[in-house]
């Protein structure tokens, strides 16, 4: 096993395909270096080149029933160019199509029985019997795909091989199983996961209250309300841009705290400015901080994918994203509820418990990094004091899953 028997740095750094302590490796950078460095293609020393490793994990993948495992080829070879290829095959014809539906689906779901109501049948030309019959075809059209499937035996073999070789957890369970109770719970006491929970219940109250009664405060300033509702697009519109770019600095220098904590550096000054800016101030300059505040740096994309990284297997990943998503509703209900009726018009009081909730975000961010920088440490001290071939019989033999592997190293 040559990964073992590579340097403390290479472990750290270096991609899964080239140097690791085992078939996990490190979370901090290696499984993203393919698309950040440009390395696409296979490789002859990857996770797994050692025929007793691949022989293991694809024991794993059959007893799981991994719906791809007839795909999984550790001798398989393909170019750069064609995973390139393939990469933007994706992109383009899945994920592009993947979010248009869905944008397509949140409308349908929330609009369709509204419209109806306002005589939108008859200004249609379409009849009750007319509106069912659609509504049929929508909820069932999926029943009836095409034989065909999107992607050639070749390009499957890509996905799937270039998927387990950065990451072979995602080969330990199949699509159709379920979790159950004590799954649930073996994952709630995953204690490393709970700072970034933590960070999830916090980070994304003071945007909130902001963001909800926006259009009231540009009310109760004297606009109209089709100014109100018309100046609430400009830091939406921001707020859209500033979501691209910090979600790409995130991934193109492979760092989530020090960059998500740009989230709440960016709404300090102006919460600040809300806080200290007498009443009697134009009401222009008060849309203008408004506007800032909400223009946020909004780090969401990242925690998501910084919570699926670390959770280092399938079955962790499907339970800690909802968890995750829990502790985040969690912080918009405390959310809404900060800005309270005694306070307005300007709400005062609930811009200082913002401010200091503001605060407090951004040591969070650098006390999750430090967090994450220990556990690592106290791993490093554990894996170096073992022996080449004690690791290689950990590697091998350990019963420890997920997260829990000393061979897997936290990102942050």
């Amino acid at each position: 096993m040559q990964g073992v028997r590579e340097s403390e740095e290479g472990f750290r750094h270096g991609r899964k395909t080239d140097v690791s302590p085992g078939p996990l490796s490190s979370a901090s950078g290696s499984t993203e270096d393919i698309s950040d460095r440009g390395e696409y293609g296979s490789s002859e020393n990857h996770v797994f080149s050692d025929p007793v490793v691949a022989g293991r994990w694809r024991q794993i993948c059959e007893q799981a029933k991994y719906e791809n495992r007839h795909r999984f080829d550790p001798s398989y070879q393909w170019t750069a160019e064609e995973e390139l290829k393939l990469v933007r095959r994706i992109d383009q014809r899945i994920m592009v199509w993947a979010w248009l539906m869905f944008c397509a689906m949140d409308l349908h779901r929330r609009n369709i029985n509204r419209a109806i109501s306002d005589n939108m049948l008859e200004e249609i030309g379409m009849n009750t019997n007319d509106f069912n019959t659609g509504q049929t075809i929508f909820l069932t059209r999926h029943w009836f795909r095409g034989k065909n499937g999107w992607f050639s035996e070749h390009e499957e073999y890509i996905i799937v091989n270039r998927l387990l070789r950065d990451d072979p957890s995602k080969g330990d369970m199949n699509n159709r199983e379920g979790v159950g109770p004590a799954l649930l719970w073996k994952v709630i006491q995953e204690w490393e996961m709970w700072p970034l929970y933590l960070v999830g219940l916090l980070v994304y109250i003071p945007p909130s209250p902001v963001n909800t009664y926006l259009s009231f405060i540009l009310r109760q300033m004297g606009f109209s309300v089709f100014h109100a509702n018309l100046l609430a697009i400009p830091s939406q519109f921001l707020f859209a841009v500033n979501l691209l770019i910090i979600t790409w600095v995130s991934s193109r220098f492979k760092e989530r705290a020090i960059v998500s904590s740009t989230f709440s550096i960016w709404m300090f000054p102006w919460i600040l400015a809300l806080v200290v800016l007498p009443s009697t101030a134009n009401p222009w300059v008060r849309y203008a901080l408004l506007t800032g505040f909400l223009s946020y740096l909004y780090c969401h994309a990242i925690l998501v994918g910084w919570n699926a990284k670390n959770s280092n297997a399938v079955r962790t990943r499907a339970v800690s994203a909802a968890l995750y998503n829990m502790f985040v509703q969690t912080g918009n209900i405390v959310g809404v509820n900060i800005y309270r009726d005694e306070d307005k018009p300007l709400y005062y009081t609930g811009n200082k418990v913002l401010l200091g909730l503001t605060s407090f975000n951004i040591l969070l961010f650098y006390m999750v990094k430090a967090f994450y920088l220990w556990r690592n440490r106290v791993r490093d001290r554990k894996w170096n004091a073992m022996s080449a071939e004690e690791q290689e019989t950990y590697v091998l033999t350990t019963k420890d899953e997920g997260l829990k592997r000393l061979d897997f190293r936290f990102a942050h």
